[in-house]
């Protein structure tokens, strides 16, 4: 017995990867994941769009691309979002040919509302060939 109880033990700080300080800053991130791999989707296109009105007209805000950690640099920083609806549109049938595989879905929209525009979203996606996953992260 090395003399340290569980509860000591279990107490202890977790070493923790450091931040990437441009990825936390966000108010609007997200991460994508392929669960074919169990890997990051590198690579992969995305966009956000924003529902305007009247008429209901998707507007562009941002393109970006994942990193080698599936990520890329926030949707909107603090103090830029806005209350509403908007969609991350995901290119996943060009992630997927990219990987020599064919896929069932040609791109996967995830359409959400803003409801407290001071608060942080992010919005991860879990995808395959065949099947995605997202939720409300944080």
């Amino acid at each position: 017995m090395d003399g340290i109880g569980t509860a000591q033990r279990c107490s202890l700080p977790v070493p923790q990867a450091p931040a990437k300080p441009e990825m936390l800053s966000g108010s609007l991130t997200t991460h994508v994941l392929n669960t074919a791999t169990g890997l990051p989707a590198a690579g992969l296109a995305l966009r956000l769009a924003q529902l305007r009105e009247p008429g209901g007209q998707w507007t562009e805000l941002a393109q970006r691309w994942t990193d080698a950690d599936g990520r890329c640099l926030p949707f909107l920083h603090p103090g830029q979002a806005e209350a509403g609806t908007y969609k991350l549109h995901f290119e996943t049938a060009a992630y997927w040919q990219s990987l020599g595989y064919n896929s069932f879905y040609p791109f996967v929209e995830v359409v959400f509302t803003i409801t407290d525009p001071a608060q942080k979203l992010h919005v991860p996606l879990l995808i395959s060939p065949y099947s995605y996953t997202t939720y409300r992260g944080s």
